[in-house]
C-alpha cells in the first residue's frame, strides 16, 4: 500500500527548488571544460552550489567522478537538494552541505572523500574579497598535488574591463554591495600563486565570461 503520508514531505522538496536563467545558457560550455580538465575518477567539490542546477546537470555527465555541492545558504541547501531529488539519475551527486568559503576550516576536511577537483561558478564577484581568499586557501588545503581549482564567471583583465555588459554588471554589483565586483584576472592569480595554485588556462566563454583554470603545484 502506498505511503500517502510521505507525499507532502516530497512536495515540499519539489517546491524548494529554485532557478537561475544563466545555468541553461552556460551548463552546456562549461561541462565541455570540465571533461577536459578533471581528473578521470575521484570527487569534485562544488563550493557556492547555488540553485542546484549545475550539480543535477553536471553529476550524471561527469560519472565515475562524484559531485559535492555546498553552498552557506540554507534555502540554496534546501534548492539543492530538492534538484537532487527531481533528478533520478544523479546517483554519484552528494547531498548538499553547509560550506562557507571564509571559513578557516572547511567541513570536508574531516572527511575521507578522495576530493580532487574544486569547481566554484559565479561566486568571486558576488562575495566578498575575503570568501575569494578563502577558495584559494581551501584549495591549498584539501587539493591533492595536481588537483585541479576550476573558476567561471566575469574578469576584468589589465584593470580593464572586457566587455561594456561587464561594467555594467560590474557598477550593479558594486550598488548592491561595495564588498561585490568583477574581479582583475591577475590579482585572482597572484592569489592562487601565494597558495601553490598555478594557472593553467583561461578560455573564453559565452557572454563574456572566462572558465580559469588553476592546478596545484607538487
Amino acid at each position: 500500500m502506498q505511503n500517502t503520508r510521505a507525499l507532502p514531505d516530497v512536495m515540499n522538496y519539489f517546491d524548494a527548488r529554485q532557478y537561475a536563467p544563466a545555468t541553461v545558457r552556460n551548463r552546456e560550455p562549461i561541462l565541455k571544460i570540465l571533461l577536459k580538465v578533471l581528473p578521470p575518477t575521484g570527487t569534485v567539490l562544488e563550493v557556492s552550489s547555488g540553485t542546484g542546477e549545475h550539480a543535477v546537470f553536471f553529476a550524471p555527465r561527469i560519472h565515475p567522478r562524484k559531485w559535492l555541492p555546498s553552498d552557506p545558504n540554507p534555502a540554496a541547501r534546501a534548492s539543492i537538494m530538492a534538484w537532487r531529488e527531481y533528478t533520478p539519475n544523479a546517483e554519484n551527486l552528494y547531498p548538499a552541505i553547509a560550506l562557507d568559503a571564509c571559513d578557516p576550516i572547511w567541513t570536508v576536511e574531516q572527511q575521507s572523500l578522495d576530493i580532487v577537483a574544486i569547481v566554484n561558478i559565479n561566486m568571486i564577484h558576488i562575495a566578498p574579497w575575503a570568501a575569494c581568499l578563502g577558495l584559494f586557501a581551501g584549495a591549498k588545503r584539501i587539493l591533492p598535488p595536481e588537483g585541479i581549482l576550476y573558476l567561471y564567471g566575469p574578469f576584468k583583465q589589465g584593470g580593464q574591463h572586457t566587455a561594456a555588459s561587464n561594467a555594467a554588471f560590474d557598477a550593479s554589483l558594486r550598488t548592491q554591495n561595495p564588498a561585490w565586483g568583477v574581479r582583475n584576472l591577475e590579482d585572482v592569480v597572484e592569489v592562487a600563486k601565494t597558495e601553490g595554485l598555478a594557472l593553467g588556462e583561461t578560455v573564453a566563454m559565452p557572454a563574456n565570461n572566462l572558465s580559469v583554470i588553476f592546478k596545484k603545484c607538487n
